[in-house]
């Protein structure tokens, strides 16, 4: 039962942060579709606190053994392809 409730515990702490990199690409994305540029420091200031606060967020659930820390990084590097591929769209614009 105890192992149960930890896989739960794990599963749900992993879908929580990826719908935290869902927003932030969601954020970014309308960000550049409608307000600023990626060279603006808005931009970049957004885009880095952002991470920041998601690294955070993973560090966090790795600490409390509820994700793996390799498991975290490839959810922080999606999240990078996925904004490095639409930061190169921007650009063609």
């Amino acid at each position: 039962m105890a192992q149960e409730t930890t896989v739960q515990h794990s599963e749900k702490a992993y879908e929580l942060l990826k719908a935290d990199a869902d927003k932030i690409f969601k954020l970014i994305k309308v960000q550049m579709d409608n307000l600023t540029m990626p060279q603006c420091p808005l931009y970049e200031e957004v885009l880095d606190t952002q991470m920041f606060g998601l690294s955070r967020e993973i560090d966090f659930a790795v600490r409390l053994g509820l994700v793996e820390q390799k498991d975290g990084k490839e959810l922080l590097d999606a999240l990078e392809r996925q904004l490095s591929v639409l930061h190169e769209a921007s650009q063609k614009k």
